[in-house]
């Protein structure tokens, strides 16, 4: 299997694992990752998702260039490749619970637009990110260059972009490319989880519903939004954490 999903308690693993390819991703890795999302979202034990290499030191080299070069003179596949591509990135990008990417190594191309669709990004001191289209002849559309620019910023995006370079773990840091380095980003990408694990899930959910709103060009609140600062004095969640607070203890959501 080229990607599979394993479960730990309330954390779930989605591991990328062709390592013959440096974990390029093919057609068919594109089409089943945004199924493997789902299956993580809809599992009620599962509160946070992990992406990731099953292999150190590779995190993903990004589209499989081979298939590319035998495949993408027929239009249907181009069709099809890029509704796969972008489908695999909504579904990191606008998945209920959050998403962290756990980066080792190389995330370079489609790689690096599979980690820029996640929430929060930790990579290894010796990881190197690009995208580099510039560097193939193609173009990447304007949701996978969206997601860059709301990271880094239009100026960064553009450099990265024009330029095709691949940059340092310690510039992706300075940029806002990733959010923290770590000499082992799986483990630190599992206490992380853990952390958010442990918190009012409503809450967290709820948090990240409304960033995508905003992310998205919503500037007010509406109906939809209002509503979740109401319903949130109903659940059990704020119930226990009033209740935690008040008896000096740890909450148990």
């Amino acid at each position: 299997m080229t990607l599979r999903l394993e479960r730990e308690g309330a954390i779930a693993r989605l591991l990328i694992d062709r390592p013959e390819r440096r974990n390029a991703m093919n057609q068919a890795m594109w089409e089943l990752l945004p199924v493997l999302v789902r299956e993580a979202m809809e599992d009620d034990a599962v509160r946070v998702l992990i992406l990731a290499s099953a292999t150190p030191r590779m995190f993903c080299a990004g589209a499989d260039i081979g298939e590319f070069a035998e495949k993408s003179g027929g239009e249907d596949w181009r069709v099809a490749n890029q509704a796969a591509i972008r489908a695999s990135q909504y579904a990191l990008a606008h998945a209920p619970k959050p998403v962290i990417a756990a980066i080792d190594g190389d995330c370079v191309g489609g790689g690096c637009g599979l980690a820029i669709a996640c929430d929060l990004r930790i990579a290894s001191p010796d990881a190197r990110l690009g995208i580099t289209p510039a560097k193939l002849g193609i173009v990447y559309s304007l949701f996978d260059t969206r997601l860059l620019v709301d990271l880094v910023g239009p100026a960064r995006a553009k450099r990265i972009l024009f330029t095709g370079a691949l940059a340092s773990a310690e510039e992706a840091l300075t940029i806002g490319l990733v959010d923290e380095l770590a000499v082992d980003p799986m483990t630190a990408a599992m206490a992380l989880a853990e952390t958010i694990a442990g918190n009012a899930q409503h809450a967290v959910r709820s948090s990240k519903a409304i960033i995508r709103c905003i992310l998205d060009g919503q500037t007010d609140d509406d109906a939809e939004t209002l509503a979740m600062f109401r319903d949130a004095f109903t659940k059990p969640d704020f119930a226990e954490g009033v209740a935690a607070f008040r008896e000096k203890r740890r909450p148990s959501f």
